[in-house]
């Protein structure tokens, strides 16, 4: 019964008529502060989860879940029997060999410098996942006719550099073949098969695919690879995969993740993320100060109400509760009605797209929003967490009159 009749009285101090109507408009300025924070703060976490995810989705299509490499980068010489071994690895959905090289591509005078990739037809196929990847062409380092020119997929902006087409032929230039000052590189013609796009400029600038024996051909590697890319039926067991491999890898061997592989990149996207987190979480901060200017105003225009409550037997802890729960009852409304303003928009652009991007700029076309529950309870504990702090002043001070001072001065 003691907890009703304290929000009896909040709810009665928040809509009830206040002699200056000052009051009013700031309630409503506290509230409507808080509801636009809580709804930018969705907003704005969604749409850079969205583009983390597109970026690692990306990223993870090309590097793989995990890699496996000698440290000293001189390949692993038995691919096949070290894939036997690690065939037990829980959760594993793939484990191709690679081959990544440097070298330089020509095409009728043009040079431009390339990181070659030799994969398998399976290894190749987990990369260009994407029908839209292959924009020119067909996804597939075969010759065309058996015994014919090997065939060579690359990169959208390599090729524009180049200034070749699906069906020209190009030059390889490995530096394999250079052992002395008096050898001749290695130079191999390449049929080329296919353009395609990851949607990442680095790699799009700088890759091209081969088939991964031409590779071991073409750079003098024997039975030899780079190292084994190892896919997960979970990008996120890749840590607990990592300790399972390592304890089965033996030196000079060892064992990547994808975070690992690019680690600065998603350190700095997710610096940025709570950057605007704590930048988008002023606008609340804001508000939170007209919480504080409201409840500060009510106690003064209300003293007499509350020095009568006193002196009917009301505790100076009740008082504290009853303001505690006139600001959370403003923060609270104002945290609702702003998360499901959020959650809604961003329901509208998952189902609708809505906000588009030009294709051609970026390698998407609309905006990506990913709703993490995680980051929605962060937003509205946040939220309510800093509404809860603002009245503590106030409800101090309500608590701290004195029933026959109030009373006196106000009679």
């Amino acid at each position: 019964m003691r907890g009703n009749w304290e929000w009896a009285v909040a709810l009665r101090h928040l809509r009830g008529r206040h002699q200056t109507g000052f009051i009013s408009v700031v309630t409503w300025f506290s509230v409507l502060g808080i509801f636009l924070g809580t709804a930018a703060l969705i907003l704005v976490l969604a749409v850079m989860s969205g583009f983390e995810s597109e970026v690692q989705g990306r990223i993870i299509g090309l590097d793989a879940h995990l890699r496996i490499r000698s440290w000293h980068e001189r390949g692993i010489p038995d691919p096949e029997g070290l894939t036997k071994k690690l065939a037990g690895l829980p959760h594993l959905k793939d484990m191709q060999p690679y081959i990544l090289e440097k070298g330089m591509l020509r095409f009728r005078g043009e040079s431009e410098g390339a990181v070659v990739r030799g994969n398998t037809a399976e290894g190749l196929a987990t990369v260009l996942v994407r029908p839209e990847s292959v924009l020119e062409g067909q996804g597939t380092t075969a010759p065309v006719i058996p015994g014919g020119l090997p065939g060579i997929l690359v990169g959208r902006y390599l090729a524009a550099g180049l200034g070749v087409v699906s069906g020209d032929t190009l030059l390889f230039v490995s530096p394999s073949g250079i052992v002395s000052s008096f050898s001749q590189p290695l130079v191999r013609r390449f049929l080329v098969r296919g353009i395609f796009e990851l949607g990442i400029y680095e790699f799009d600038d700088a890759i091209a695919f081969i088939d991964l024996k031409e590779a071991q051909s073409l750079f003098r590697m024997g039975s030899l690879v780079t190292g084994l890319e190892v896919r997960l039926d979970d990008v996120e067991r890749a840590p607990e995969a990592k300790e399972w491999l390592a304890d089965r890898l033996e030196y000079p061997l060892g064992v990547w993740t994808w975070y690992d592989m690019h680690k600065n990149l998603f350190s700095m996207m997710k610096l940025e993320k709570w950057m605007m987190f704590i930048m988008l979480s002023l606008i609340v901060l804001v508000a939170a100060f007209n919480i504080i200017s409201v409840l500060t105003m009510v106690t003064m225009e209300r003293r007499k109400e509350i020095g009568i409550l006193k002196s009917l037997g009301a505790d100076p802890a009740s008082i504290r509760r009853i303001f505690v729960r006139e600001g959370l009852l403003l923060g609270g409304t104002g945290t609702l009605l702003g998360a499901l303003l959020g959650l809604f928009i961003c329901w509208l652009q998952i189902r609708f797209k809505i906000l588009s991007l030009p294709p051609d700029v970026y390698f998407i076309s609309t905006f990506p929003v990913e709703l993490r529950w995680p980051d929605i309870l962060a937003v509205v504990g946040s939220a309510l967490l800093i509404s809860l702090l603002a009245t503590l002043y106030p409800a101090w001070r309500a608590a701290s009159l004195h029933p026959v001072e109030v009373i006196r001065h106000e009679g």
